[in-house]
């Protein structure tokens, strides 16, 4: 890893502010002068992941401050009805606050530096949807969207809006019941902290209105896979860029990592930007420990300058 500015060592790692939406330094500063100008002439494949989403009110499976939490397997999820019910109860919960998030600095930055052609394309991590919300194009979700749904026998699809008001019908007053009991911690794939069994077993689970089949949700569970054309069509991403920059993402599973190995392999350079370690830092050519947001919109300023106008 090549070293970025004087006095970090052979490296090349920076310790950046660990503060969201805190002004960052001069040193990072100068970090994010020099990837613009790694930028001129190149354009790169942007691969984000949850700490890009936790300024907008969206928590992070692995950040620093994230408590441990187990999220249920895909395998669970197919083959044991209680946890089925445990796992939609929590999510009904999980949409209410999920739906309500908006794009953040950050999601407007990438976006602008996909308008500027600075981007081959944007791969996500998250199921969220704010880099469409902030008005991104080429954006392929790895794992899915929280806001649609799927029924696992006829493959039929529906909005996770109109399961909201199924399930609310199902389950009346289910939410004020949660809230009179202290509320529910939510989670990056909209899932909420509920450990209260009187309400879980009470709870009603929607079936496919079409065939009665059992309904998922459309992102990808663990230890599921991700689909084929998703996988190609970010692997096209990366191979047409000059550089791969990640943002806000631990890399701790291969779905994201293997973005960056093949980069790598290929001679590419790697920037990572994100607060804590992330298993990708071997391969980094810079490697920022900062505010992701803060560092797009430092670049997107250097990059596409008229972009907070706009």
């Amino acid at each position: 890893m090549d070293s970025v500015r004087p006095g970090i060592g052979e490296t090349g790692f920076v310790q950046g502010t660990p503060a969201s939406g805190a002004p960052l330094p001069p040193s990072d500063l100068e970090v994010l002068d020099r990837v613009a100008g790694m930028l001129h002439g190149k354009r790169a494949a942007l691969l984000t992941g949850a700490g890009l989403s936790t300024d907008s009110g969206i928590p992070d499976y692995r950040g620093p401050s994230s408590p441990p939490r187990q999220p249920l397997k895909y395998q669970e999820f197919m083959g044991q009805p209680e946890l089925r019910r445990r796992y939609w109860a929590r999510n009904h919960l999980g949409w209410a606050h999920m739906r309500r998030a908006e794009p953040n600095a950050g999601h407007y930055a990438a976006a602008a530096l996909e308008h500027a052609g600075q981007l081959t394309g944007i791969i996500t991590q998250n199921v969220d949807r704010l880099h469409q919300g902030a008005g991104a194009k080429n954006v392929v979700d790895l794992h899915g969207r929280f806001d649609q749904i799927v029924c696992t026998d006829c493959t039929n699809t529906y909005s996770r809006a109109f399961l909201a008001m199924v399930l609310e019908e199902l389950n009346p007053g289910f939410v004020e019941a949660v809230e009179a009991a202290g509320g529910a911690a939510v989670g990056p794939d909209a899932d909420a902290g509920l450990d209260s069994e009187l309400l879980i077993s009470n709870f009603k689970v929607a079936k496919c209105p079409l065939c009665g089949g059992l309904l998922k949700p459309d992102f990808v569970f663990f230890g599921e896979n991700v689909p084929k054309d998703r996988v190609e069509r970010s692997f096209a991403m990366v191979d047409a860029a000059g550089i791969l920059l990640v943002a806000g993402s631990s890399l701790t599973v291969m779905s994201g990592l293997r973005f960056v190995k093949k980069a790598a392999k290929d001679g590419k350079p790697v920037v990572i930007i994100n607060r804590g370690t992330t298993r990708g830092d071997e391969h980094a050519t810079v490697k920022l420990e900062a505010g992701v947001g803060e560092s797009l919109g430092r670049l997107a300023d250097l990059l596409a300058p008229d972009w907070r106008n706009s």
